[in-house]
């Protein structure tokens, strides 16, 4: 569903109020009774009801009477409240136009009072193929309903805990601004996703300063998860970023090992193929970043020193619990 913020201009606080008491009232409803979001607004003279006729023609909620008359937040709710509490608390004062989609996000320009443009990541989990997850996964089997919403919640609240740590400890990363519900707002990285370009003045290097990462990752007790062509940003003057964290793990996760290597072999593969590196007869320096490489030249995994755990306080700082990791880790793996 497309992000209309027009829309938002023209939302009563009345309309705010019923459609956080929908919110409220998923806490504990997959779709929640009318009276129970009657009596959470708390609106006088049956006001509850004209309003939620006035958010349903806005689509940020749906109705459901197969069971009982309710309803529940649509994403295009979930993005206007957490919006709302953004400008509300001065982050951003207007929304531009959408620069990027995935399949679990859509991400923003955003323009703070003063000029400056910020990016706003609004996570979609759910929406395409994390369908398929009710099916697949075992745990989901045993619960009555499942709350994408809260999911897309702790993957925000995930991506903005590794960035503040990782900007930390001085990782090419966005930096952090603020986070609200399913929507994180970060620096605007300058820049292309490397999937987008065809060549390179310098190919080895940004090659080596890749796998550097990789390999620092783990050091500092993480795996990206995810770490290829799409989730690296590149600069004119080939400066690097990474972006994209909720998939993260720990060092000492089970499958830690194959993770680390399948960021490796996604990095070794697309440079071979886009950029015909001979990476077996040119292998990576990689005494520079505290490893021993396999015969082939990638690093190993197992020669690392890994400090498990050591970013743990700067993410509990952040709000993000071990918990939330173990709740997120059930879809993403």
């Amino acid at each position: 569903m497309k992000l209309d913020v027009d829309a938002l201009r023209y939302l009563s606080k009345e309309d705010f109020r019923v459609l956080t008491a929908v919110e409220m009232g998923m806490r504990n409803h997959e779709i929640v009774p009318a009276e129970l979001v009657d009596r959470i607004a708390g609106l006088k003279h049956g006001g509850t009801f004209k309003v939620l006729k006035n958010l349903l023609k806005h689509k940020l909620v749906h109705h459901d009477s197969s069971k009982y008359d309710g309803y529940r937040l649509t994403y295009l709710g979930y993005d206007f409240l957490a919006i709302k509490a953004l400008v509300n608390r001065g982050v951003f004062a207007s929304v531009g136009r959408q620069i990027g989609v995935g399949k679990e996000s859509d991400i923003f320009e955003v323009a703070t009072e003063d000029g400056t443009v910020l990016a706003m990541k609004l996570h979609r989990l759910g929406r395409t193929s994390f369908r398929a997850v009710k099916s697949k996964r075992d745990y989901l089997l045993h619960r009555r309903s499942y709350n994408w919403l809260y999911l897309s919640r702790l993957a925000a609240l995930k991506e903005y805990a590794f960035m503040k740590a990782l900007g930390e400890h001085g990782f090419p990363v966005p930096s952090a601004v603020d986070y609200n519900r399913h929507c994180v707002v970060m620096s605007l990285v300058q820049g292309y996703p490397l999937v987008q370009v065809k060549q390179l003045e310098n190919p080895g290097d940004a090659f080596e300063t890749i796998i550097g990462l990789v390999v620092r990752l783990a050091e500092h007790g993480l795996i990206h998860c995810d770490f290829n062509e799409f989730n690296i940003m590149i600069d004119d003057n080939e400066n690097l970023t990474m972006i994209d964290f909720p998939q993260m793990v720990s060092v000492s996760h089970r499958n830690a090992q194959m993770y680390f290597d399948r960021d490796i072999e996604c990095i070794f593969k697309f440079f071979q193929k886009r950029f015909h590196l001979s990476l077996q007869d040119d292998r990576v320096e990689h005494g520079d970043v505290g490893s021993d490489v396999e015969d082939d030249g990638r690093p190993s995994f197992s020669s690392i020193e890994k400090s498990a755990g050591s970013l743990d306080k700067e993410l509990a700082a952040s709000g993000f619990t071990r918990r939330n990791q173990e709740e997120i880790e059930k879809v993403h793996f």
